[in-house]
């Protein structure tokens, strides 16, 4: 019956249409009629499709439809009708295709990552059953509550083994050519908390804002435009989305800790409830940045209105400009909050600061009035636990009780060395000096 159907789109039997429809059927054993977009890719994309438009092509011929049909043939095998784009061919098309090992079907992922189709369902959970489990054996996350002092609580949802194990495949073998906007520089290949703040040195005044519980706002809807965006099928969209999202069972959500206003943990609770990014997974930092691509490009042209720079590092907005900046800096915040909220997220307002020159400008914590350094007072504080270490021991100086002290100096003294390179001399004398036991 289909081989009728392409030889009556095409006006007649052609010797490759069997063995067309063959590749279909393996690769669709049941008819995708809710994806027929993605089944006009797949075909449009397929080897017998393309040597068939590349032998046509090499003969002076090309592929033509004499009637009507479901999907719309890509230029890459266009007609040769007056008006209409040449066949190109094969090794055109696949270079248009991203880079990346990019499953097409649901069989396709479920062989990457080494699953059967029940496992894949199972992982995916797009119908909610892990949230209504009973007990927590079969429950994919784990849960662990974080009382913050006079603010809401965090709560720290972690995969479990297997499931993290499917999370960071994907993002070594599939999200590899995921979008990311300039402005952002948390959790980015090549950029840092460092390249943020160096945006914004020496600018005339600093305005940091924060969105509050950043990954649960971010939904499982946002992660399916974004993947549907990126051109990714329809049948897969939703498996990897709910791969990547959550909603937390009622029993932990009753458990909250106490912290912050009703109206906080309220909105709190009705985020968990729902499927979002999850802080603790690995792919979460990831998808936050492709569902937070278009709130970035609106940040962007609404900072470039007045003159000014923006950049994102996870859930920390900073604006920099001049003058202009400066004269206008509560509406231009009123203008933010509209735009965050616009895109579900929510800015907390505690912690928005306007810093002007003369002041202690900050980004992430990193001082920017001249150029991207460690705030003077933790410096010193550095360097005097360095020298007390090496004078009275380093048990005597682990005042925290950090299980792995050595560590815990070595990576400040290597984050002052990256903010501020002429340091490291002087640093690493210090530290050559202890003596440690261990």
């Amino acid at each position: 019956m289909l081989i009728a159907a392409g030889a009556d789109v095409l006006g007649a039997r052609r010797r490759w249409l069997p063995g067309l429809v063959s590749a279909v059927l393996a690769a669709y054993p049941r008819a995708p009629f809710d994806r027929p977009r993605e089944l006009g890719r797949w075909i449009a994309q397929s080897a017998e499709l393309t040597a068939a438009a590349e032998q046509a092509a090499a003969a002076g011929r090309h592929l033509v439809l004499v009637r009507h049909a479901l999907y719309e043939i890509p230029a890459a095998h266009g007609a040769g009708a007056a008006g209409e784009r040449p066949a190109s061919s094969g090794a055109e098309v696949l270079a248009r295709e991203p880079a990346s090992r990019r499953p097409r079907t649901p069989a396709d992922l479920a062989r990457l990552l080494g699953l059967d189709a029940g496992e894949l369902d199972w992982f995916a959970d797009l119908r909610g059953w892990n949230r209504l489990a009973p007990g927590t054996k079969l429950h994919h996350y784990r849960y662990e509550w974080r009382s913050r002092p006079g603010r809401v609580p965090r709560l720290l949802e972690v995969p479990g083994q297997r499931l993290m194990y499917l999370q960071r495949q994907l993002i070594a073998e599939v999200y590899t050519d995921l979008p990311v906007h300039p402005a952002a520089h948390g959790f980015v290949s090549g950029r840092s908390a460092i390249t943020g703040a160096a945006v914004h040195a020496g600018s005339h005044v600093v305005i940091g804002m924060d969105l509050t519980t950043f990954f649960a706002r971010v939904t499982r809807g946002q992660i399916h435009a974004g993947l549907c965006r990126q051109g990714w099928g329809e049948a897969l969209v939703p498996i990897l989305a709910g791969l990547g999202t959550h909603a937390v069972p009622p029993a932990v959500i009753r458990a909250m800790p106490p912290g912050g206003d009703p109206g906080e943990r309220q909105a709190l609770a009705a985020a968990l409830r729902i499927p979002h990014l999850p802080q603790g997974a690995p792919t979460s930092p990831l998808l936050a940045n492709l569902a937070m691509h278009r709130l970035d490009e609106r940040l962007t042209g609404w900072a470039n209105a007045v003159g000014a720079r923006y950049t994102r590092y996870a859930d920390d907005l900073t604006f920099s400009g001049d003058t202009r900046l400066a004269a206008r800096s509560d509406a231009f915040i009123r203008g933010v909050e509209a735009i965050v909220t616009d895109s579900g997220q929510r800015i907390n307002p505690r912690k928005t600061r306007v810093r002007p020159r003369g002041t202690s400008q900050r980004v992430t914590g990193i001082v920017v009035n001249e150029h991207p350094a460690m705030d003077r007072h933790a410096y010193d504080r550095l360097r005097a636990i360095l020298h007390n270490c090496a004078r009275t021991g380093p048990e005597a100086q682990n005042r925290d009780r950090h299980p792995h002290f050595r560590l815990h100096l070595l990576g400040r003294i290597n984050w002052a060395i990256a903010l501020t390179p002429e340091r490291a001399p002087g640093l690493w004398r210090l530290w050559d000096a202890i003596e440690w036991t261990d």
